[in-house]
């Protein structure tokens, strides 16, 4: 099974000018890290967020003050792996100001990798005894450390350890039981629809109704992290009727606990009613941008990105199902193989500062996993949360996600 993990919540993001609250009580400003193997850069801009900000890790000038170490081959070189559009994509991602941000504070270069196969790249190089030529893998996922511990016999990532800062991370979104990947933001995957085309339904089984024939873009689950979620909720929803039964797997019950309707039987209902399903979310949002179909599964952030773009709110409504969303954290974990495994949790620690948390929500339109994220005053009221998240816990994907995945496919292909 593939992924494409590059194509969730790339949207642009407001400018970090704009007037910021706290979420929550604490430190307003940049959290002093500890422990570092690259010297702290002192800008004299205080948390570093204005001025300074050299792209080449250091004082380019020839005054780094220790007349000498200050050569190139000196500076530690920090390499994190990432998908595409957490530093490339075609409106604001975070990656750009990442790089720029670190490298003004630290003594440390910044470096961004992006294979196209994204952690299966990782998982190949592993598996063939290759070695890993980054420090730091920035947007794991549960359904990814599933991937790698049923792929790997040895250990790909390290254990996290401690760091400034993790303890903040919010409990209930840690999704590694082998402490290695500490999320950094999280998004809910719902509903997002053309109030001024249609009034999407409040159920899943309102999908399958005559009047939304035809009304519902998703993305394909094989290769979509977005288009996973949804068929993960799903699943929840509906059960899996015994399809990942077998071995370690246990059969999930749906909602409605009726073992005579399961998650294949509600996606051949949505077939029935026409729904289309596309590659990726890219793929799925530009054509419900262009009017191809009034409902899409996307993110409960749209209406942050909408307001960016100066759209109106009415075409971009949110709607979750049956009152809930399925929750997708993204986490970074260092590579048990880092050539540079401190400054890797430096980085980790820096990804978890209030400020830091602010951009990395805004520019990656989703929500930050700490309490004290600065942000926009009025983003609490446009990225929408849902009253009773969804999510699978790596216990409950392993030696499932898999078999339900393969078995859409076969009946989605069949059909």
């Amino acid at each position: 099974m593939t992924t494409d993990d590059s194509e969730t919540r790339r949207r642009p993001a407001r400018s970090h000018t704009r007037r910021r609250f706290l979420t929550a009580t604490g430190a307003a400003g940049a959290v002093a890290l500890a422990g570092c193997s690259a010297e702290r850069v002192d800008d004299g801009g205080g948390d570093g967020t204005d001025g300074g900000n050299e792209t080449d890790g250091g004082d380019t000038n020839g005054g780094d003050g220790d007349g000498g170490d200050g050569g190139d081959d000196e500076t530690p070189t920090l390499t994190v792996a990432t998908y595409t559009n957490f530093i490339d994509a075609p409106s604001v991602s975070p990656g750009e100001w990442l790089k720029e941000e670190f490298e003004s504070r630290y003594d440390a270069t910044l470096e961004w990798a992006t294979p196209d196969n994204e952690v299966n790249y990782y998982i190949e190089r592993a598996a063939s005894g290759a070695g890993i030529d980054a420090d730091l893998y920035v947007g794991l996922t549960t359904e990814d450390l599933v991937r790698v511990d049923d792929e790997l016999d040895g250990d790909l990532f390290a254990e996290a350890g401690e760091f400034e800062g993790r303890d903040r991370v919010r409990s209930g979104l840690r999704f590694d039981p082998f402490e290695r990947a500490v999320p950094y933001d999280t998004g809910y995957v719902s509903l997002v629809y053309d109030g001024t085309a249609t009034e999407a339904p409040e159920t899943f089984e309102g999908l399958l109704d005559d009047e939304h024939a035809g009304a519902l873009i998703a993305q394909n689950p094989g290769g979509s992290s977005t288009g996973r979620a949804f068929l993960l909720h799903t699943i929840d929803r509906f059960g899996d009727g015994g399809v990942a039964s077998d071995g370690d797997g246990e059969a999930v019950e749906g909602a409605d606990g009726d073992p005579d309707y399961d998650y294949l039987d509600y996606w051949a209902d949505l077939q029935a009613n026409d729904v289309r399903v596309l590659g990726t979310w890219d793929d799925a949002y530009t054509a419900w941008s262009n009017g191809e179909a009034p409902i899409v599964v996307s993110y409960s952030t749209d209406q942050v990105f909408a307001d960016m773009e100066g759209a109106d709110l009415e075409e971009h409504q949110i709607r979750f199902l049956n009152d809930q969303a399925y929750a997708n954290p993204e986490g970074m974990a260092v590579f048990a193989d880092a050539d540079e495994p401190e400054l890797a949790r430096e980085f980790m620690s820096f990804m978890l500062e209030p400020e830091v948390q602010g951009e990395i929500a805004q520019r990656n339109v989703a929500f930050p996993a700490t309490d004290d994220a600065e942000l926009p005053s009025d983003y609490a009221e446009l990225a929408q949360a849902p009253a009773d998240p969804v999510t699978f816990s790596y216990d409950q994907l392993r030696g499932n996600v898999d078999a339900w995945v393969e078995a859409w496919e076969r009946q989605f292909a069949g059909n």
